[in-house]
């Protein structure tokens, strides 16, 4: 019933700038908490990003932090990744995710195991 479905991935040259959204679908999205993941090739899945159901607190994986940006917009079911000042080391397929389950509206994990629903991904690839 919960659906997501991520868009604007492409192919960007070192130092350029993009922005994933998600759009979601299905009951209560308001309270779920969200997050991006990434996956390049021959690598595990791993935490890029994540905000809590009520928008007031992030987090950001090492590698991304002060370049990437998480945000949503409940009213639309919309979540954003502004990803700038790019590196070929973000190159990678993405991965919107939600976690039905959050502990309270300041709640951000970063397990994979904590999320409920996935989109199907949308490629990102940064040229050096």
């Amino acid at each position: 019933q919960v659906q997501l479905v991520e868009s604007g991935g492409g192919l960007v040259q070192a130092g350029g700038s993009l922005r994933l959204s998600c759009a979601a679908s299905g009951r209560t999205f308001s309270r779920y908490a969200m997050g991006w993941f990434r996956q390049a090739p021959g690598k595990e899945r791993e935490f890029v990003a994540g905000i809590s159901w009520s928008g007031s607190r992030t987090y950001y994986a090492d590698s991304v932090k002060g370049r990437f940006t998480i945000s949503r917009d409940n009213a639309k079911n919309m979540v954003y990744l502004q990803m700038n000042s790019l590196k070929p080391e973000d190159t990678a397929v993405y991965y919107c995710a939600a976690d039905a389950h959050p502990a309270t509206a300041l709640q951000v994990t970063t397990t994979l195991g904590a999320y409920d629903y996935w989109g199907q991904g949308t490629q990102v690839t940064v040229s050096s």
